[in-house]
C-alpha cells in the first residue's frame, strides 16, 4: 500500500469531487438500508393479522418506537395513525410502494455515486498518463539504452489502467463496503446484539482467509506485470521487426520464442486466478453460515423470548445478511485490485522516481548562440556499457566554419554529436558554445538552436509535411517546399499521389533508405539555426544525389558553424578543418591539402574511396 501514497496528490486535487462521492455513497446506502426495517414491520403486522394476537401487537408498536431509525419511525407513526381507516391490503401496498421509492432513491446517488467517483478515476488516469509521458520525455538518452520499448509502453498503458482500478471501483466499493456495514452493525446491535455477535461469528475466519490470499496476491501480481512486459516487449520488437524476420525466414522462431514467453503468463495469470477463485467460495460458505445461524439462533429465541425477537426481527436480519452478501464478497475482489494497483504503482514509481541524467542546474543561462564551438579535453565513457568513446578530445571551431570528422565505425564520431547536443554529459572536461560551457545553459534552448540530422534516421507515422515541419511551431508551406527543395526531395515528393500530404507510414515505411534521408535533411534545414551536425546522413543516396545535395548544402551552410561527420570524403564541399578519428582519438587533423601532404591516414582513405568511385563508374 506505501507504493500507492503516490496516488494521493490526484484524490487531493479532485478532492470536491471524491468528497461527494462519498456523500452519495451514504446517502445511497441510508436509503438502502431502511428497506429491511420496512419489510421486518410489514412481516411483523402479517403475523399479527393472521394470529390476531392483540396483546403482541402491543409489544410489536412498543419495540418498533425504539429500535427503528427516526425516518422509519415517522413512516410506521403514519401507517398507524391510517391504518384503522384502511384494510390490510391497503397496508401491504403502501409499504410496497415504500420499498419501491427507497429502492429508486438508492438507484439514483448510486447513478450520482458513479458519476463522481469513477469520473474521478478517469480524470486521474488521464493525468497520470500524462505525468508518466512528460517524465519519459524528461529522462536522458542512457536510459532508454538500458530499457525496452516494451516495457515503457507496458507501464503506460497496462499498469496506469490497474492504478486506475484502485482510484475508481475499489475505491468506490471500499467506501461502500464501509458504509453498508456500519450502517447494518448499527441497527442489527441496536435490534439484538447478541443475535448480532451470532451471525458475525464467520466473518473472524473470512478477514484471515482474505489476508492470507491477499499476501499470495501481492506477491504474483509483481510477478505477472513482468512477464507481460516482456511479453510486449516481444511483440513491439516482433512488429518493428517483421522485415528481418520475413527476410531470414523466422517466422517459426519467433513464434515458438513469444509462444513461450506468452504461456508463462498464461500459467501465471492461470495460477492467479485459481488463488482468486479461494475468495468466492469462502464468503459464499461464511454468508450462508450467518443466514442459517440467523434463522436457527433467532427462530430459538423467538420460541423462548416472543416479546424480544419477533418474526420480522429475524426476517430484518436475513435480509441485513442478505444485503451484506455483495459488499462482503467484493472483498477479495477490491482487495485484489488493490494488491495490483500497488504492484503496478511500484513499477510506476520506478520510473517516476528516476532522475535524468541531463538537467537545467538552478538557473540555466538563456543565450542566443552565435556558433563558436570548442571541446576541452573531452572524455567520454558510454554508462550502459563501460566503452571509452572519447579519449582527450580537443577541437576548436570558431563561428561559420565548416569541420569534417572522418573515421571508422566506432572511432567516436557520433559520440560529439551526441555531447554537443547534450544527449550525455562528458565524463571529463567540458563542452563550450561561445565560451559558455554548455552544461550550465537551458537545454530545451540548446537543442533547439542546433539543426541534427542523425545517423539512425526517424520519421513519424505523420505525413512528409509534417515531417518535414516537426522542429518548428508552425511550418508554412513555402518553407516546407524550399526545405524539401534544398535536400533535394521535392520533386520525388510531387510525385507522390497526395504530395506532401502523403502519409508515410510507421518510420518512414513506405520510403525508401535515400528518401527517408534527405527528408531528415530538409527537417534539418527549415530550422535554418546558426548550428548544424550533420551525421553521415548521405549514406543511402546515390552518387548524383549526393552530389546535388552537397551542392545545395554549399550554399545553405554560407556563414553557420557546421559539423558534417562522415566516413567518406566529400571533394565537393571546403571544410576548414577536416578530422580524422579513429578509437575516440584525433589521429590527423587539417585541410585537404595538408593532410594529402601528411600521406596518412586521410590520405590513405581518399584514394581507396576514389578508387572504388572509378569501379564504380
Amino acid at each position: 500500500m506505501k507504493h500507492l501514497r503516490a496516488v494521493n496528490k490526484y484524490f487531493r486535487k479532485y478532492k470536491w469531487r471524491f468528497l461527494l462521492g462519498i456523500l452519495f455513497i451514504i446517502i445511497s446506502n441510508y436509503f438502502g438500508i431502511l428497506a429491511p426495517q420496512v419489510t421486518g414491520y410489514v412481516i411483523d403486522k402479517v403475523q399479527i393479522k393472521i394470529s390476531e394476537i392483540h396483546e403482541q401487537q402491543a409489544v410489536v408498536t412498543k419495540t418498533l418506537s425504539k429500535e427503528y431509525d427516526p425516518l422509519v419511525k415517522a413512516f410506521i407513526k403514519q401507517v398507524e395513525q391510517h391504518i384503522e381507516a384502511h384494510n390490510f391490503t391497503w397496508l401491504v401496498m403502501i409499504c410496497g410502494v415504500t420499498l419501491l421509492v427507497l429502492a429508486l432513491l438508492k438507484g439514483i446517488f448510486m447513478f450520482f455515486m458513479r458519476q463522481t467517483i469513477i469520473v474521478m478515476s478517469r480524470l486521474i488516469e488521464y493525468d497520470q498518463k500524462n505525468e508518466v509521458y512528460g517524465h519519459y520525455q524528461e529522462l536522458d538518452t542512457a536510459f532508454y539504452k538500458s530499457h525496452s520499448t516494451g516495457d515503457l509502453m507496458s507501464r503506460i498503458a497496462e499498469d496506469v489502467s490497474r492504478v486506475r482500478m484502485y482510484t475508481g471501483p475499489a475505491m468506490m466499493y471500499l467506501i461502500n463496503l464501509v458504509a453498508l456495514i456500519g450502517f447494518s452493525l448499527f441497527y442489527m446491535f441496536q435490534k439484538n446484539w447478541e443475535l448480532t455477535l451470532y451471525v458475525l461469528v464467520p466473518l473472524p475466519v473470512l478477514a484471515i482467509t482474505i489476508y492470507i490470499v491477499n499476501t499470495v496476491i501481492h506477491k504474483r501480481s509483481e510477478n505477472i506485470q513482468a512477464q507481460l512486459s516482456t511479453l510486449t516487449t516481444n511483440a513491439q520488437e516482433s512488429y518493428s521487426g517483421i522485415r528481418v524476420i520475413k527476410s531470414f525466414v523466422q517466422e517459426n522462431t519467433m513464434e515458438h520464442f513469444f509462444e513461450r514467453n506468452s504461456e508463462a503468463y498464461k500459467n501465471s495469470a492461470v495460477n492467479l486466478a485459481k488463488i482468486e477463485a479461494i475468495y468466492f467460495p469462502s464468503i459464499s460458505l461464511m454468508i450462508g453460515l450467518s443466514t442459517l445461524l440467523t434463522i436457527m439462533i433467532g427462530g430459538l429465541y423467538h420460541i423462548q423470548r416472543p416479546d424480544e425477537i419477533t418474526i420480522g426481527t429475524i426476517a430484518e436480519f436475513v435480509v441485513y445478511i442478505n444485503m451484506l452478501t455483495f459488499p462482503v464478497s467484493s472483498i477479495g475482489w477490491v482487495a485484489s485490485m488493490i494488491q495490483r494497483a500497488s504492484a503496478s504503482q511500484k513499477r510506476l514509481n520506478e520510473f517516476l522516481n528516476t532522475v535524468p541524467g541531463i538537467r537545467d542546474i538552478e538557473n540555466p543561462a538563456s543565450v542566443s548562440l552565435q556558433g563558436h564551438i570548442r571541446f576541452e579535453q573531452v572524455d567520454f565513457t558510454y554508462p550502459h556499457t563501460g566503452i571509452r568513446a572519447l579519449k582527450n578530445f580537443s577541437i576548436n571551431i570558431p563561428r561559420g566554419k565548416k569541420i569534417a570528422i572522418i573515421g571508422k565505425t566506432g572511432s567516436g564520431k557520433t559520440t560529439i554529436a551526441q555531447l554537443l547536443l547534450r544527449m550525455y554529459d562528458p565524463t571529463h572536461g567540458k563542452i563550450l558554445i561561445d565560451e559558455t560551457d554548455i552544461r550550465g545553459m537551458n537545454v530545451r534552448e540548446l537543442r533547439a538552436q542546433i539543426s541534427y540530422v542523425p545517423q539512425d534516421v526517424f520519421l513519424f507515422s505523420d505525413s512528409i509535411a509534417g515531417n518535414i515541419g516537426f522542429g518548428l511551431e508552425k511550418a508554412t508551406d513555402d518553407m516546407i517546399r524550399k526545405a524539401a527543395r534544398q535536400a533535394s526531395v521535392e520533386n520525388e515528393i510531387n510525385r507522390f499521389p497526395q504530395g506532401f500530404q502523403t502519409i508515410i507510414g510507421e518510420r518512414g515505411v513506405t520510403l525508401s533508405g535515400g528518401q527517408k534521408q534527405r527528408i531528415s535533411i530538409a527537417r534539418a534545414m527549415i530550422k535554418d539555426p546558426e548550428i548544424v551536425v550533420f551525421d553521415d546522413c548521405l549514406s543511402a543516396v546515390d552518387a548524383r544525389t549526393e552530389k546535388e545535395i552537397l551542392t545545395n548544402l554549399y550554399d545553405f551552410l554560407k556563414n553557420k558553424t557546421a559539423i558534417i561527420i562522415t566516413h567518406r570524403i566529400f571533394s565537393l564541399l571546403t571544410f576548414d578543418t577536416i578530422i580524422v578519428m579513429d578509437k575516440g582519438q584525433v589521429l590527423e587533423r587539417g585541410t585537404h591539402d595538408e593532410l594529402m601532404a601528411l600521406n596518412g591516414h586521410y590520405a590513405e582513405m581518399y584514394y581507396q574511396q576514389q578508387e572504388q568511385d572509378h569501379r564504380e563508374a
